[in-house]
């Protein structure tokens, strides 16, 4: 490939971030490690659905795939990852993650029951400097859009009570959102996925559109 039209495609891609908008869409990220990273692959359409209702927004549908260490990555300024095991991350895809988030990236990552010690020992390596930040109800992501008193509990696990992390940049820029004992990306699976109750998926979803909106707006 030219060079130019190399750097040209870099310069477009490092704009563009940031900037969540209906033509990018929402990834799931996919790990090595023996983690199952594709679990439930319903749920990124099913929120891009529900968000486009509520926002009158038009993000596609279909669940795009981005692996930490390509260039593809830089196409999406939203991504997602769960799953129930182990992650692990080579030195070139941290170094990639972190040019990503860096350059406007936003990384949510909601455990599905198994990925904390993992999960946890990678972001560490990823941005040894920082500190996962605990995030309170005050935040402005829980009132973003819908109010919430207290972060949605959608499965029990080992019914610790839900909390949910921030990652921040040097401008206080949230780059990365971590649920921990909540399993909010659960409840936007398909009702016959998990039999959860109407009220609980609508409580998931209402709060993936607080993602969403606080990630677009901010």
């Amino acid at each position: 490939m030219n060079i130019r039209l190399v750097l040209t495609l870099t310069v477009i891609c490092i704009l563009s971030m940031g900037q969540l908008h209906s033509r990018t869409g929402f990834a799931r990220l996919q790990y090595e490690g023996g983690g199952d990273w594709y679990n439930d692959p319903e749920v990124l359409p099913n929120l891009a659905k529900y968000v486009n209702k509520t926002l009158n927004t038009d993000f596609p549908t279909d669940q795009e795939i981005a692996k930490a260490g390509e260039a593809k990555l830089f196409e999406f300024p939203f991504v997602y990852m769960t799953g129930h095991g182990n992650i692990r991350f080579s030195d070139r895809e941290l170094e990639n993650l972190r040019s990503w988030m860096l350059r406007g990236g936003f990384l949510y990552a909601d455990d599905d029951y198994g990925m904390d010690v993992s999960f946890r020992r990678e972001v560490k390596r990823l941005f040894p400097e920082r500190e996962l930040i605990e995030l309170r109800p005050d935040f402005p992501l829980f009132s973003s859009y819908f109010t919430f008193n207290k972060l949605p509990k959608i499965h029990k696990h080992d019914e610790k009570p839900p909390q949910a992390f921030g990652l921040f940049d040097d401008a206080g820029r949230l780059m990365l959102l971590y649920t921990y004992e909540t399993n909010i990306s659960d409840g936007w699976a398909d009702p016959e996925t998990h039999k959860d109750p109407l009220e609980v998926r609508e409580q998931a979803l209402k709060f993936g559109v607080n993602i969403v909106y606080y990630v677009t707006n901010k």
